[in-house]
């Protein structure tokens, strides 16, 4: 969610035209493929304080500091005594640092629980790369407010921890000692997305890359170019100017053909493109082309698949063709380095991983994962379900956290739409049935089909038992009404019984739509054996892997799977001393990397997907 932003050099474009809803003081959409452009990477060493009263930022009547306060308030500032009789409490230059990209939690083990504010503060010189540019300084993402500070003036405020943001400092960059200081806050708030209670870490600091981008004045600021609907040779394309007084001829090249069209009055221009020999990208052939998007002094190169992904009755079509997703969920986390994952190396680990697993699906969850992570699937060849953190119980009728939800989605949706490896947007998971939370839900989904009507909508819904017979499992969600797939998590063997039960599992379900169950599972600690019946070891796993396939296969419309979960993960709910220590123990591999007996069952099951007997 963004809002409060300052000194916009520029007017707003036209958000109406892309489909595009504004967010709070109606600002443009984010900068498609910001790491496309002209960039000084501020990656690296930040001075830090850490500052859990918030002294930085409020006074001692808690009124909020501003520009105007005495020199010994409001650390934004970044000031230093003017004398040797100034009192300034504060000191960037001597304080310690973090590493940005990073979590504050994995650096400095005083910060391991720590949920409050800490001030970053880096100090930067720069010199544009042309005259007349344009200038930004992008954020892949802060948990999870942000209020950022430049040369001591407030540019904005984002909430919201796992989007990207960016604010315009055309004119207000100096050739050297810029300081940019951002206030990260990652207090849970019960009117937030997600809200307080989580199973995961919640880990804070500027999690993502941070760096200065620049534009010409008129510069393109957001496209989607994917294939034509109905079709498998045309490219369909909507570019968005920003800055475009007069209209502007913008051209496409895709696959060495290339289309024209003239920017309207609002900057939009819409383009089609016929490329007959167009192969499509698919898990066993993932090709990419190289697109560029040329508008008057502005350029940008793309790498892009085309393919089409729809449901048909119970099955789901990939390039029209029924496919079955074999899948896994995964947090981002890198339990080899420990804390949040965030490079293109933390990506190529966990989706190998999933590759080795024999996945061609997997579900990113349960928030927007770093763009590393969509890229190197188009790669790979990898498809995805992305996700926002509305999570367990959020307040449905607050009209404030609807909104934070809907500028979380079309942050994620902006980002990465043009990503051939990402399939189902996910607005939910495990949310408890109540009218004003149907309503909630509905209206994000009304809200991703209106940013891409290409791909598939769903949730992580939940099952109930039927009170007349307790091997019965129902799964009649209003909500399935609105999704494409009837996707949910369900955990019998584990919290619900033993494996053993799972034989006698029978299902009813309210919707005539392909089955995706997206989370089973059982904790196992890695390198703990015992016999089938016991808790925690690797044995009991295994058989709850065994049991719950086989009763999966008596679906009929079954059509894929993402288990839970790849890799073992922190989180402050697992307490149990020697077995948990922190740690949500249901990853196929271990905190260590070890792979646990259930990975190797899985995998078996996969090849035998991929793989099926010659009839």
């Amino acid at each position: 969610m963004r809002y409060l932003k300052h000194g916009s050099t520029f007017a707003a474009c036209a958000l109406l035209s892309l489909g595009l809803p504004a967010a709070y003081g109606a600002e443009p959409p984010l900068i498609q493929n910001a790491a496309s452009r002209v960039a000084l990477s501020l990656d690296g060493k930040w001075n830090v304080i850490v500052d859990p009263y918030e002294n930085g930022y409020y006074d001692y009547r808690h009124e909020p500091y501003d520009a105007a306060t005495p020199p010994r308030g409001g650390y934004f500032l970044d000031r230093k005594p003017a004398s040797k009789s100034e009192l300034v409490e504060y000191d960037f230059d001597t304080s310690p640092t973090l590493t940005v990209p990073g979590d504050w939690n994995s650096q400095d083990d005083k910060l391991f629980y720590y949920e409050g504010s800490v001030w970053y503060r880096r100090k930067f010189d720069f010199a544009p790369a042309a005259p007349d540019q344009r200038v930004f300084v992008h954020f892949g993402a802060a948990n999870y407010q942000a209020d950022v500070y430049l040369n001591g003036r407030k540019l904005g405020r984002h909430v919201g921890g796992f989007t990207p943001f960016e604010f315009e400092v055309t004119g207000a960059l100096k050739p050297t000692d810029n300081s940019l200081v951002v206030k990260v806050d990652n207090a849970r708030h019960a009117d937030a997305v997600p809200t307080v209670n989580t199973d995961w870490w919640n880990y804070g600091g500027l999690t993502r890359d941070v760096s200065i981008i620049e534009t010409p004045a008129a510069f393109i600021r957001d496209y989607q170019v994917r294939l034509e609907p109905g079709t498998t040779r045309t490219i369909a394309a909507r570019v968005q100017l920003d800055g475009a007084s007069a209209p502007v001829k913008v051209t496409l090249t895709v696959a060495g053909r290339t289309a024209s069209a003239m920017s309207d009055g609002a900057g939009l221009a819409t383009l089609r493109l016929n490329a007959p020999d167009l192969v499509a990208w698919s898990p066993e052939n993932p090709k990419l082309y190289d697109a560029t998007i040329s508008a008057g002094a502005d350029r940008v190169a793309d790498r892009i698949g085309f393919r089409s992904i729809a449901v048909r009755g119970t099955d789901i079509l990939l390039n029209g063709k029924s496919i079955f997703l074999r899948g896994v969920s995964l947090h981002e986390e890198n339990p080899l380095r420990g804390g949040r994952a965030w490079s293109e190396a933390d990506a190529r680990l966990l989706l190998g991983w999933a590759k080795e697993l024999g996945c061609n699906f997997v579900r990113l969850a349960h928030y927007p994962h770093n763009e590393h992570m969509a890229r190197v699937a188009d790669e790979m060849g990898l498809m995805l379900w992305e996700e926002v953190p509305v999570y367990w119980t959020i307040q449905w009728e607050n009209p404030q956290t609807l909104a934070n939800a809907k500028s979380q989605l079309t942050e994620l949706v902006t980002r990465d739409r043009n990503r051939a490896s990402v399939i189902v947007w996910s607005v939910a998971n495990e949310t408890p049935v109540s009218e004003p939370r149907t309503r909630f839900l509905r209206q994000l989904v009304d809200t991703a089909r209106s940013l891409d009507a290409t791909r598939l909508v769903s949730a992580a819904m939940e099952v109930h038992a039927d009170p007349a017979n307790p091997n019965h499992r129902i799964v009649d969600d209003p909500f399935g009404a609105y999704t494409d797939l009837l996707s949910f998590n369900q955990y019998v063997g584990w919290y619900d019984g033993v494996p053993d039960k799972l034989a006698q599992i029978e299902w009813s379900f309210g919707y005539q739509k392909p089955v995706v169950i997206s989370e089973f599972g059982a904790d196992a600690l890695q390198g703990f054996h015992a016999d089938a019946l016991t808790r925690f070891s690797e044995e009991y796993q295994e058989d709850l892997y065994r049991k719950t396939l086989a009763m999966l296969e008596r679906i009929p419309q079954w059509r894929g799977t993402t288990p839970w979960i790849l890799v073992d993960f922190r989180s402050p709910r697992r307490p149990l001393p020697h077995v948990q220590d922190g740690w949500n123990r249901k990853g196929l591999i271990g905190s260590t990397g070890e792979k646990k007996k259930a990975f190797f069952v899985l995998r078996d099951f996969y090849h035998s997907k991929a793989n099926p007997p010659a009839r």
